[in-house]
């Protein structure tokens, strides 16, 4: 994926929930973290997902990338246009404020980092 993206691209995928897979999740973290400049792991709530939570992998090739910040902020206007009954600017950032087990958890990756990283996780 990292060569098919143009310079400003992005690459999302599913990044499983920190309450089941937070070790998977850091092993991803440091594999995405030898392609890519900028690595965040992000979630949102899914009533039917087991736990109720899941996991989004963002990586980006441009080091100014701050997934974090919506590029756009629709206007209420906008937002009542298209209908959003969930999304707005401040889950957008909330979905990247991770709770304190798992910010020290991808800080910490020493672990992850001393063992050679499994291809397929």
């Amino acid at each position: 994926m990292k060569v098919a993206l143009k310079p400003n691209g992005i690459v999302c995928t599913q990044g499983e929930c920190m309450w089941l897979h937070l070790e998977l999740i850091k092993k991803m973290t440091c594999f995405c973290e030898t392609l890519y400049p900028v690595v965040s792991y992000g979630y949102t709530t899914i009533p039917t997902y087991p736990s109720g939570q899941i996991g989004f992998m963002l990586c980006s090739l441009n080091p100014d990338t701050n997934f974090s910040e919506p590029i756009q902020k629709f206007t209420p206007t906008q937002m009542e246009d298209m209908e959003l009954k969930y999304y707005n600017y401040h889950i957008h950032r909330a979905a990247f404020v991770l709770p304190s087990f798992v910010r020290r958890a991808l800080k910490n990756k020493s672990d992850v980092l001393d063992s050679p990283i499994e291809h397929g996780f």
